[in-house]
């Protein structure tokens, strides 16, 4: 019998490292390394709202950067775990077990277009893999500039680690038993040690805290350098991942009125012994070839190619149309005010989507006058394509979220076959003129041509939409700098989103809407002290709207009328505080209101799993008396947020505090890292989202409290 690949990963990720230290040990004397990385908690560079890595500072921009120090420390696996520390940013149908999505600004990003590794756009339905990464970058609001096609809420940028000589194993493990092995292992060949390697790779044994939800994990990746020569750099990155585990299914309210009460977070709704795991394998593949002229002039090339498969089974529970209190209503897409749902055989493997991308720019510095100019310009190309099969929504029983769930016979009827559901093509022209009048002021004016060509297609392969649309969008900011440390900026900015999808269940089922539209204003200003970043932001986004709208027959059509209206302001601090103590910490306090949507109980109210605050705070800091010993803690709150557009249903405010540790030793001649993490120290139960997917309201519960503890050693 073959070894299972997990096993080969397991032994091979052993071998190199054990290779790896035998090889330091003959030719190197001993490196120990004590102490976090000398990012720690602060970062003054991001390449997320632009073309290149550029100084925070000099950015018109609101951008949070989660450094490698906090991945490492928080024990991160999930982006859910990374962007809890950013209080602009909450969860927009991010099921365990599933692919997750986040809502940032008060807009849900979009998975086609939201989500980069290294710049390139990823396809964004897979939970990629923190291992390999050495931060994550946020940029919040439009992108239009630098994305094209995207939505308002903001763009998620993973940058890969870059070779350096390090050899590492990390183990982990939680209380339920989870098993967790990692290597990163790297350095530079050659005599004139031109070219770099870097190797990660993972194997996980997901022992989740819901029952019946345990998967498993493994993870590849190759990140490549060749310095060419003094002027001439190529970058490869490869990253490959298998993720298995079962997805667990929201709740819904009761009777379409009441927050379901007493339910517990390891409950899983719907559960049969049958039914197979999510299963999401996903290939990304990037790199850049960057050419100096001189010291103004530079030329790069960049592609990526993305690749996600999903064989997606569910036993789902959703809506009530056998619950007999629901008997009346046309559409009952809620559970039953008894608390019965209807259960359903969900099955759609093979469902594939990719995206392809390219792009080629040059970047200058020159002089006009007294005008000094930093020039960017260049074209991209960009392609989605998503193959599926028509999936089945078999009913097959119910349940109820009181009782366990009963056993229930699977569907055993036939699968549909494949077919091209979309076919996306994105060209761009963008230009970006950074203005010096002196060392106070600069302006930055910007735009993107974008064409859109579009077509979705039906199950025989005929054409149902052809949208070609060519827009330009603009962005334009002015930035003052009363001192080298402090600048103070305005921006304007115009955004293009896809149009979505109808629900099943809605008169006008599976359309593709066009396009929307959006602006934003930012003021903001930016301070950095020498170990410590201060941020404000104040903004006002405007998109087109997009939602179910009721009709009088009882019927629903999925239309865009209206519009969606965010305000607000944003505070953050990064960085030493003191020499012993660095902190991350954020506020986001957002308006959300809809107007003229036609609907009027849905009108100017606060829009549906908004809150109108938030606010993060992690620390780490180090005991003197006990050398290598930090504490780590934090706090996580949001305030009460509606679950129903007409504003009538509400989930309470909550606090959520974790606590942990670092201790930094020696193990034998080995540098070593002991990390224990404890989240929702109180065990606090709370709803952390209640937005909407695919037109449906789903309530997802906080987890409970959960402790890992980790070891990493470096040889």
């Amino acid at each position: 019998m073959a070894t299972p690949y997990r096993h080969t990963l397991l032994a091979l990720s052993i071998t190199l490292a054990a290779t790896a230290a035998h090889a330091q040990e003959a030719t190197l004397d001993t490196v120990t390394v004590v102490g976090q990385e000398a990012s720690d908690y602060q970062a003054k560079k991001a390449a997320v709202a632009g073309f290149d890595n550029a100084p925070l500072l000099d950015t018109p921009a609101s951008v949070a950067v989660i450094t490698e120090a906090r991945l490492k420390d928080q024990q991160a696996r999930l982006l859910s775990e990374v962007l809890k520390n950013d209080a602009s940013v909450g969860d927009s149908y991010a099921p365990v077990g599933y692919y997750e999505n986040f809502v940032v600004r008060g807009f849900a990003l979009n998975p086609a277009s939201s989500y980069k590794i290294n710049g390139r756009t990823i396809t964004g339905e897979q939970n990629v893999a923190l291992e390999n990464k050495q931060q994550v970058e946020v940029l919040k609001g439009l992108a239009g500039l630098q994305s094209g096609v995207s939505e308002p809420g903001g763009l998620v940028n993973y940058v890969s680690k870059r070779p350096e000589n390090v050899r590492s194993v990390t183990v982990s493990t939680n209380e339920q038993g989870e098993r967790y092995l990692a290597t990163d292992i790297g350095g530079w060949l050659g005599t004139e040690q031109q070219v770099g390697v870097r190797i990660n790779l993972a194997h996980e044994d997901i022992r989740s805290y819901v029952e019946h939800a345990d998967g498993k994990r493994d993870f590849a990746s190759l990140a490549l350098d060749w310095n060419i020569s003094p002027n001439a750099l190529l970058q490869l990155n490869a990253e490959y991942q298998n993720r298995e585990q079962r997805s667990v299914p929201g709740y819904q309210l009761l009777g379409g009125t009441e927050v379901p009460h007493h339910v517990s977070p390891k409950d899983l709704l719907a559960y049969q012994s049958w039914s197979n795991p999510v299963g999401i394998q996903s290939l990304n593949l990037d790199g850049l070839f960057e050419y100096r002229f001189n010291e103004a002039w530079k030329a790069s090339f960049s592609a990526s190619r993305s690749r996600v498969v999903i064989d997606d089974y569910s036993t789902f529970a959703w809506g009530c149309y056998g619950a007999a209190s629901c008997a009346n209503t046309a559409v009952p897409n809620h559970f039953s005010a008894e608390g019965d749902y209807d259960i359903s055989d969900y099955r759609s493997p093979d469902d594939t989507r990719s995206n392809e991308e390219a792009q080629a720019a040059l970047n200058g510095q020159f002089d006009t006058g007294f005008l000094k100019h930093d020039l960017t310009f260049g074209t991209t190309a960009f392609r989605r394509l998503v193959d599926r099969r028509k999936s089945v929504n078999e009913y097959i029983g119910e349940g109820n979220i009181y009782q366990p769930s009963p056993v229930l016979e699977p569907y055993d009827g036939p699968l549909g076959h494949t077919y091209r559901r979309l076919d996306s093509r994105q060209y761009g022209l963008f230009a970006s003129d950074r203005i010096s009048f002196n060392e106070q002021w600069q302006t930055l004016l910007g735009g993107r041509q974008v064409r859109l060509d579009e077509e979705t297609y039906n199950q025989a392969g005929a054409t149902t939409r052809h949208t070609q649309r060519s827009v330009f969008l603009p962005q334009v900011a002015l930035i003052y700098k009363p001192r080298p440390d402090t600048s103070l900026y305005a921006s304007y900015s115009k955004g293009l989103s896809l149009g979505g999808e109808a629900a099943w269940f809605s008169s006008n089922a599976d359309e593709v809407l066009p396009p929307t539209t959006s602006r934003q204003l930012e003021v903001g200003i930016k301070r950095d002290f020498q170990r410590l970043s201060l941020t404000a932001a104040l903004f006002q986004i405007t998109q087109d709207l997009q939602y179910n709208r009721p009709n009088d027959d009882g019927s629903i059509t999925f239309v865009q009328q209206g519009k969606q209206k965010n305000v607000g302001i944003e505070l953050s601090a990064n960085g030493r505080v003191t020499s012993d103590l660095q902190v991350s910490a954020s506020i986001a306090a957002i308006r959300a209101e809809v107007d003229g949507s036609g609907t009027e109980d849905y009108d100017g109210h606060q829009a549906i799993n908004v809150p109108k605050l938030r606010a993060s705070l992690h620390g780490d800091y180090n005991i003197q008396a006990v050398p290598g010993l930090a504490l780590l803690g934090g706090v996580q709150y949001s305030a009460s947020k509606y679950a129903n557009r007409e504003a009538t249903v509400k989930v309470d405010d909550y606090a959520v505090f974790d606590v942990g540790g670092r201790y930094t030793t020696k193990v034998g001649d080995y540098a070593t890292v002991l990390r224990l993490t404890v989240d929702n120290l109180f065990d606090k139960r709370y709803w952390r989202d209640v937005g909407e997917s695919a037109g449906d309201g789903y309530l997802f519960l906080g987890a409970p409290r959960t402790a890992r503890l980790s070891a990493t050693v470096n040889f």
